[in-house]
């Protein structure tokens, strides 16, 4: 009964963090047409920290916290190769994650370089992972 209830919070944790890391992307979009210093530009910041501060950071901390209480509960998934690119591609998450925020501090700083395009295409990086994460939990192809 208790790997379920960690596994439901690992769920929602995930879900959690996926919601920040697919919409922080597009504020930063929209972000990118504000001018520096004006009124928008100031919610957007605002908007872009609480985002990563109250829902992405805390969503990814607990996400890899019921994760590894999952492996605890469950020690012989750590030999399955399934499990060892699902690794991968979330390590691959958290080094997005790690972008995102280096370009929230560029935006908090005015020092953006990037255009819209860049993180318009960003944006799909997050769920490519996703979908590499869910296909080698369900259908484990190694």
């Amino acid at each position: 009964m208790l790997y379920l209830w960690v596994k439901a919070l690992h769920v929602i944790s995930i879900i959690a963090w996926m919601a920040g890391l697919l919409y922080l992307p597009r504020l930063f979009v929209y972000h990118c047409e504000a001018k520096p210093g004006s009124e928008s530009s100031e919610r957007f910041k605002v908007m872009e920290r609480r985002l990563m501060r109250a829902i992405m950071n805390p969503a990814m901390i607990a996400a890899y916290v019921f994760g590894i209480a999952m492996l605890v509960l469950e020690p012989g998934w750590l030999s399955q190769g399934w499990l060892h690119a699902k690794i991968l591609f979330v390590l691959g998450l958290s080094a997005v994650h790690g972008m995102m925020s280096r370009w929230m501090k560029d935006f908090a700083a005015d020092h953006n370089t990037r255009p819209q395009r860049f993180f318009r295409i960003m944006n799909e990086v997050p769920t490519l992972l996703m979908i590499g994460i869910v296909i080698f939990v369900i259908v484990k192809p190694f």
